[in-house]
């Protein structure tokens, strides 16, 4: 019987539960893990087990643990579901070698994943997801797993429980005061989408005279009233309803494990992720007055660009995929990583996607300014000017993407909705910068059979035809 190879897309591996992920295929992801972590000499460090809300997702993660203590690797498995960065975090005090978190994220509710992180506690590098690949693939051959049953490896100390929450916790507040965020008297409205943040929000901000409702804060592998746990504005509609009619000052959400965030408008309007990038950006710069690079991967906004320029520093651009975002991060000391999912990271905290930091600087930038999200906006667009962005996500087969990729290799338009392309980047998908800093991005997915189709422009009465013509490059109906 042949072996489909298990292959790492954008952040780890991520297949629908009892198809492909199956507790054998998890084995095999585990003990190529391990084998890689002992050839570096991080096996000996330990490693951090986490997992969110989905589907059996501490079985997995229990399966995992007993395959690293066959290994001799201990394994720190969290005693419950924890957010991402909760996780990502307790591998610093822990002083792990790294960490492997069960969670697909925002994929479907049929789906399950496998992430690893670094010593470093951000995601690992390319290089290292490469070469982890290569490992499971032999292990996939030879079948050879080491495994040690959950209560032996307990009583031998390979396998031990812990509490993730409080070390992060006593991090956020060295990061941010939290008191005049407590104090503000703002209602707000908190949307784990089912997830595995869920309780945070609320946690984090109790003892003053802000209000928080939380909507969706129970664990429900089935993420209804949406398609999937994504913090977007389709999948945000019970949010968006809920403030208005509760007189709140804004939203936020967070998806299936709690990297990412939804930001929302005391008018129920969905603030988009490319907003939030500039918003973040303009409060680090301005209202904390730091001073450092910005990174973002190339589906995210060149409002970074024009508030950089503003303010004297410097932007670099990344593939899409915190694999990419995080290293370089590190390596140009920046004070902030962003993606256009909603993903964001910042300096002196973890090169990893942080929802609820992230939430926590919005707020605050709210609470410094003294103004409302839709005022927030209104301010940053002063700056900048004002920007408009959507993305059309198309399901392919699988058997078709070969040919569409061909044609979209195969295009070289010289103009998209009435204006010239001034340069073709094909670092990540195919990027078409056109005049006046507007773009187009078409790129297939990492992790699902997906095309998408992104633009920015600064021409609202262009977003849907700069789109059409997207479709209209890879052959596909609008």
């Amino acid at each position: 019987m042949s072996i489909t190879p298990i292959q790492f897309g954008t952040d780890g591996w991520r297949a629908g539960i009892a198809e492909e992920y199956t507790f054998e295929n998890l084995a095999y992801c585990a003990q190529g893990t391990a084998e890689h972590w002992l050839e570096t000499g991080d096996g000996a460090k330990g490693m951090i087990v986490g997992y969110d809300t989905r589907f059996r997702s501490e079985d997995f993660a229990r399966a995992v643990a007993e395959v690293l203590a066959g290994n001799g690797i201990v394994a720190y498995l969290a005693k419950r579901f924890a957010p991402t960065p909760v996780l990502s975090y307790a591998i610093l005090p822990h002083k792990a070698g790294g960490g492997i978190w069960i969670t697909a994220s925002h994929n479907p509710p049929s789906d399950n994943g496998y992430k690893l992180r670094s010593s470093y506690a951000g995601a690992a590098a390319p290089e290292t997801l490469d070469a982890v690949e290569k490992r499971i693939h032999r292990v996939q051959e030879s079948q050879e797993i080491k495994r040690m049953d959950y209560d032996k490896a307990v009583k031998q100390g390979l396998i031990q429980l812990i509490d993730p929450d409080e070390p992060y916790m006593e991090h956020i507040t060295e990061l941010i005061d939290l008191q005049p965020l407590r104090d503000a008297g703002y209602s707000l409205v908190s949307d784990p989408m089912w997830g595995a943040g869920q309780g945070w929000f609320p946690k984090v901000l109790q003892g003053g005279s802000t209000q928080i409702h939380e909507i969706h804060g129970e664990r429900h592998p089935l993420f209804p009233n949406m398609h999937r746990p994504e913090p977007i504005a389709s999948n945000l509609q019970d949010l968006l309803r809920v403030i208005p009619e509760r007189g709140a000052d804004a939203g936020f959400a967070f998806d299936g494990d709690g990297d990412r965030v939804g930001f929302a408008s005391e008018e129920g309007v969905f603030v988009n992720q490319l907003e939030v990038y500039a918003l973040l950006s303009f409060y680090l710069l301005e209202c904390r007055e730091q001073r450092g690079p910005l990174v973002r991967t190339v589906s995210t906004t060149s409002m970074a660009n024009k508030l950089a320029e503003r303010y004297g520093v410097e932007v670099y651009e990344t593939g899409v995929g915190f694999k990419f975002v995080a290293p370089k991060m590190m390596e140009v000391q920046a004070i902030l990583g962003g993606e256009e999912s909603g993903g964001f990271a910042f300096a002196g905290h973890i090169p990893e996607r942080d929802g609820i930091l992230a939430a926590l600087y919005l707020l605050d930038l709210m609470v410094r300014m003294n103004k409302k999200p839709s005022e927030l906006l209104e301010h940053v667009y002063g700056l900048v000017g004002n920007h408009y962005y959507d993305r059309i996500d198309r399901h392919m087969r699988p058997e078709d993407k070969p040919a569409v990729v061909s044609r979209v290799q195969a295009a070289k338009p010289e103009q998209i909705a009435g204006l010239e392309v001034t340069e073709i980047d094909t670092r990540d998908g195919f990027r078409y910068v056109l005049e006046g800093g507007d773009w187009l991005l078409i790129r297939f997915s990492g992790t699902e059979p997906v095309i998408r189709v992104y633009t920015e422009t600064t021409r609202q009465e262009l977003v849907d035809e700069i789109l059409q013509a997207g479709l209209a490059l890879a052959g596909l109906d609008a």
